[in-house]
């Protein structure tokens, strides 16, 4: 374990905050990060409460679940050209007007087309986390290890944002009035943004314009983007189809719980994995993570099968989350590692873009499946989910002895 010039041993998370700043990035990152998981509950409250409809909730949610995956990307380029504070902030600005523009629209009965386009707005809010580890690869550039444990830290606060945003979403909207979750949430995500880019010590230097070409066609991009979509497709089937079980079992509010213990499985796994020291490339250990995820989510779909219990579901998702982390931790350190350093908070949010299409791809199959089939069924969604990102995973690797072509090509030192 590292040692300080006083020789007091260092743990590799605290080892982490021993560079000057990184404890106020953090802070902003953490406070900025919390209301994404806030966001989609407050609005189908809102909707749902003031229109009477979980279909118009659900469209408008959706509707802007679209424009983020188009709006993002380039959102994250103009933040590779031009730095983080110049271009997060009036984003984050435009992303907070639009969530207030919302809440008008619906507090004055605006027409419902309104809220589509209001909703829509908050699609320019930049990708905190990537900004963040952008931070990360800056600050600790050689040093592999350190920046694993890094990357491992940010996937269990992501873990940890999505656990708690949802709760304290319900908790605002039901205690005080429908309104409160966007309202905190918007002071939440202009607090963190304004102290995370006032940080300017941290933030990464404009890197010099070159003509890398675009992250996705960098070597072994497309691939790994494919394995995001069917990875977010496991969590979107794993959410819908897991309240609906709960709501089967008459506990409709043990769906929240349930999903709860699933992510902290996942913050758990993904703070230990950042202690440890992998040696394999990240592109090697990628299809052990991906099947580890794969055979953990088998667990979920057996407590249905055998027991149909809420008691044995819970153990069986805190266990199926601990693989999650490791895969999401695996899989973004390969994204930094194959995309231009002129254009990694783009390629960051490339991946992010595909895991809210699997997200939203899953979330359509898990409710369709529970619908025509049943719940039981449903849980078979996420393994197949994890099985096919389990083949796009090894297929690349297994089709490398027959050319140059098929190769990956790291841009930087794997991990």
């Amino acid at each position: 374990m590292p040692q300080s010039a006083t020789g007091v041993q260092h743990t590799p998370y605290r080892r982490l905050f021993t560079h000057p700043g990184t404890r106020a990035f953090t802070l902003g990152n953490l406070i900025a990060r919390l209301p994404m998981g806030m966001f989609g509950v407050s609005a189908v409250v809102m909707i749902a409460g003031s229109r009477g409809s979980y279909a118009l909730a659900g469209a408008v949610t959706a509707t802007g679940l679209a424009a983020t995956a188009l709006v993002a990307p380039w959102t994250a380029r103009l933040v590779d050209r031009h730095g983080q504070a110049r271009i997060a902030v009036p984003a984050t600005l435009c992303a907070a007007l639009g969530g207030l523009a919302l809440l008008l629209c619906l507090h004055y009965d605006a027409p419902d087309w309104t809220l589509f386009a209001a909703y829509a707005a908050t699609a320019t809010t930049p990708n905190i986390g990537g900004m963040s580890r952008a931070r990360w690869a800056h600050l600790l550039q050689g040093d592999p290890d350190a920046l694993h444990t890094a990357n491992s830290f940010e996937q269990a606060a992501d873990e940890l944002c999505f656990m708690l945003g949802p709760v304290l979403a319900a908790f605002l909207c039901g205690t005080f009035f429908p309104e409160a979750g966007t309202l905190v949430g918007g002071v939440l995500l202009l607090t963190g943004m304004f102290l995370f880019t006032a940080q300017r010590a941290t933030e990464p230097p404009v890197a010099p314009r070159t003509k890398a070409r675009s992250p996705l066609r960098s070597p072994g991009m497309p691939w790994l983007l494919a394995v995001f979509l069917a990875t977010g497709a496991v969590f979107g089937a794993m959410e819908v189809v897991t309240i609906a079980f709960a709501d089967a079992q008459g506990h409709r509010t043990a769906g929240g719980v349930l999903l709860g213990l699933q992510a902290a499985g996942s913050c758990a796994a993904g703070l230990l994995f950042g202690t440890l020291r992998p040696r394999r490339p990240a592109d090697r250990r990628l299809p052990w993570c991906v099947a580890a995820m794969a055979a953990l989510l088998a667990l979920p779909l057996a407590a249905v099968t055998v027991t149909s219990s809420l008691l044995a579901l819970a153990p069986a998702l805190l266990l199926a989350g601990m693989a999650t982390a490791p895969t999401m931790v695996t899989a973004m350190a390969l994204v930094q590692h194959r995309t231009p350093a002129d254009r990694l908070n783009e390629g960051m949010t490339l991946a992010v873009t595909a895991l809210l299409g699997g997200i939203a791809g899953g979330s359509a199959l898990g409710g369709w499946t529970v619908e025509q089939l049943s719940v039981t069924a449903g849980y078979g969604v996420p393994v197949v989910a994890a099985g096919s990102a389990l083949l796009i995973a090894v297929l690349p690797i297994a089709l490398r002895p027959f050319g140059p072509s098929n190769r990956f090509t790291e841009t930087r030192p794997t991990d």
